[in-house]
């Protein structure tokens, strides 16, 4: 069986931009069996000279005794100096070695996906703008959908910035079998998240489609097994990541998350349009912190007033899911890893995620399946 000695090795004679030995550029190795691992840690002005550095290193990693298949990617890491090889974390290793190169085939439609072949539904929940409660949102509805007698998975997309492992208090790292990343589990969920392969204090300094290629990875290096829903914890925005998923899974709809104000319900009707234009069913839209209930004196305050977002689901003709709070309860069992539904499911504040979940495995039972994805441009 091939070591990560035996990776170097094969290397040795190669060179990066600048003359660099190519094998001081190795920033992880991962082994599986016969599958080879490898990530090169470069500088991101620099993705054509990489590329080709790239290219020379997997073909020279295939070559070596005990390697069958070899998969070479790049980081988006500033090229490490000459007489300093940089940094070889563990967790870096692990989140680099399973991110995606650029020279990677094109992504598949779900049938050619096989890590997504046994899952019922999968959905999207999404918001136009960070800091309105979608990652709680998720981790609650998908605990609410488990709680409905569903098999569960929950995906963080959110590269930039993971919340599922913060959420969930799960800071291990993914075990590799048979080829994939086995995802970690909490309350009954199959959760991945790139907050398990990177500290968190480490930044991703990952541009557009190199995020887009580590979402694809995650999509389809994970062995997600057979469920009856993906929840897909949406980054904030309209940009790659969403066409990433919109492109390569047939979303058997998406959720949208937002806050009552003005300010953020322009954003959420941006995400209902940007759904709408893949054709991937909005099943519907949550007003989350909707209202706060003083812990105190029980009384109501409509901190980021009231009913804009179910004022605009009716504007847009989508249905509107229903209220979460603004509650005190809510945000400590978040914040101490225990999600609401799943440390206190008989509490009011879960009541609220159990039944948005109810409606929407309803609607997900009840509505038509989504053909393959047609993209459309202009």
């Amino acid at each position: 069986m091939a070591t990560e000695a035996d990776i170097l090795k094969a290397l040795e004679g190669l060179y990066g931009p600048g003359g660099a030995p190519l094998a001081g550029a190795v920033s992880g190795v991962n082994l599986s069996g016969a599958k080879a691992f490898v990530s090169l840690a470069g500088d991101p002005t620099q993705t054509q000279a990489w590329e080709a550095a790239r290219v020379a290193a997997e073909r020279a990693i295939k070559a070596a005794p005990g390697i069958e298949q070899a998969i070479v990617t790049l980081t988006a890491e500033r090229a490490s100096r000459p007489e300093a090889s940089p940094p070889r974390a563990q967790a870096q290793a692990h989140a680099h070695a399973h991110a995606p190169g650029p020279g990677a085939p094109p992504p598949q439609q779900k049938a050619g996906i096989p890590a997504l072949e046994k899952i019922r539904f999968i959905i999207a929940v999404a918001s136009g703008k960070g800091g309105v409660g979608k990652s709680t949102t998720s981790a609650n509805l998908a605990l609410g959908l488990a709680a409905q007698g569903w098999r569960v998975g929950l995906l963080d997309a959110d590269v930039y910035g993971p919340s599922m492992p913060r959420l969930f208090g799960l800071n291990g790292k993914p075990k590799v079998e048979g080829g994939k990343l086995a995802p970690l589990e909490a309350y009954g969920l199959k959760i991945m998240s790139m907050g398990f392969l990177v500290d968190e204090n480490v930044p991703m300094v990952w541009r557009g489609p190199m995020v887009s290629q580590a979402i694809s990875q995650m999509l389809g290096e994970v062995a997600w097994g057979e469920l009856d829903a993906l929840v897909i914890d949406m980054p904030p925005g309209t940009g790659d990541v969403q066409l990433t998923i919109a492109q390569q899974v047939p979303l058997a709809g998406a959720v949208i998350v937002s806050t009552p104000q003005d300010l953020a319900l322009i954003d959420a009707r941006r995400a209902v349009a940007m759904f709408q234009k893949v054709e991937a069913p909005i099943l519907g839209v949550i007003e989350n912190m909707s209202y706060f209930l003083c812990p105190h004196c029980g009384g109501r305050s409509e901190i980021f007033a009231h009913g804009g977002a179910r004022h605009d689901a009716e504007e847009m003709g989508v249905p509107f899911l229903g209220e979460a709070p603004l509650d005190i309860k809510i945000r400590q069992t978040s914040d101490a890893g225990s999600p609401v539904v799943g440390a206190e499911p008989d509490s009011p504040q879960a009541a609220v995620y159990l039944n948005l979940a109810a409606k929407v495995k309803t609607l997900l039972e009840t509505q038509k399946q989504r053909a393959a994805p047609k993209i459309v441009v202009g």
